[in-house]
C-alpha cells in the first residue's frame, strides 16, 4: 500500500475517530495532533507554539512571506531568521511533507492535502454532517446546550475554514478541493471508514494498472 490519506472535517462530523479507525484497520500511521509533535521536534521548537497556533489564520503579509520563503527553497535550517508565525507555518509544512515520504499513513487537517497536492499518493478525504447531527453529538460529547454546541461548532470551523482558505489556492470544504467527500452523519462512522477503505484499494488498484502501462510502453 503507498496511499497517503488527508481528512479535512467539520467540526463535529467524527473526523477524529474516522480517520483513527482507519489508520488502525489499515495498520497504518496516524497523525491529529502528533503532526505538531513531530513539526515540534524536528524544527526544536516548543510544542505548544504550534498548539497555539493550530489551525489559526494569521494576516496575509506574513503568509506571503512565509510563501515566499519556501517557494526559494528555504528548509527548516533556515528558520531561525523568520518571525514566529513563519516558523511554526513552514516548520509544520516541513513535517507534512516529510511524513508523507515515509509511506502510507492518514493525517488530520493542517492543510495537508495541498501540502500534498503533488504526490500522486495522496487521497484528500473531507468530512461533513449536517448542523443537527453534529450539535447532537458535541451537545452530548461535552455535556452542552444545543446553543452552546452550535456556537462551539461554528466558532471551530470558520476558524478552520480561515485557516485554510489563507494557506492554500481552495476552499474549505468545497468538493472541488477534495478528492471525495462524505457524510458521517449518513453513513455513520463505520460506514465512512468503509467507505474510504473502499476507496483506497481502487486507488491501488488504478496505480497499479497505470504502472503496469507505463512499463508495457516503456518497454
Amino acid at each position: 500500500m503507498r496511499t497517503i490519506i488527508t481528512i479535512g472535517r467539520q467540526y463535529g462530523s467524527a473526523g477524529h475517530q474516522i480517520g483513527k479507525a482507519l489508520a488502525d484497520d489499515l495498520g497504518i500511521a496516524y497523525y491529529d495532533k502528533e503532526l505538531l509533535e513531530r513539526a515540534a521536534k524536528e524544527s526544536g521548537m516548543c510544542e505548544e507554539l504550534f498548539e497555539s497556533h493550530d489551525e489559526k489564520p494569521t494576516n496575509s503579509f506574513l503568509y506571503s512571506l512565509v510563501m515566499d520563503t519556501y517557494s526559494f527553497g528555504f528548509g527548516a535550517g533556515s528558520l531561525a531568521d523568520m518571525p514566529l508565525n513563519q516558523k511554526v507555518f513552514l516548520a509544520q509544512f516541513n513535517a507534512i511533507k516529510k511524513i508523507a515520504e515515509e509511506g502510507p499513513c492518514v493525517m488530520i487537517g493542517r492543510c495537508a492535502d495541498y501540502a500534498l497536492a503533488e504526490n500522486p499518493n495522496c487521497l484528500s478525504i473531507f468530512i461533513r454532517a449536517d448542523l443537527q447531527h453534529r450539535i447532537r453529538r458535541i451537545a452530548a460529547k461535552y455535556d452542552l446546550t444545543d446553543s452552546k454546541a452550535k456556537e462551539k461548532i461554528l466558532k471551530t470551523d470558520k476558524r478552520r475554514s480561515s485557516y485554510y482558505n489563507y494557506y492554500t489556492s481552495k476552499k474549505w470544504g468545497d468538493i472541488d478541493s477534495y478528492n471525495m467527500s462524505f457524510d458521517s452523519g449518513l453513513l455513520g462512522i463505520s460506514g465512512t471508514v468503509e467507505m474510504i477503505k473502499k476507496a483506497v484499494e481502487w486507488k491501488e488498484k488504478a496505480s497499479a494498472d497505470k504502472e503496469m502501462i507505463y512499463n508495457v510502453i516503456k518497454y
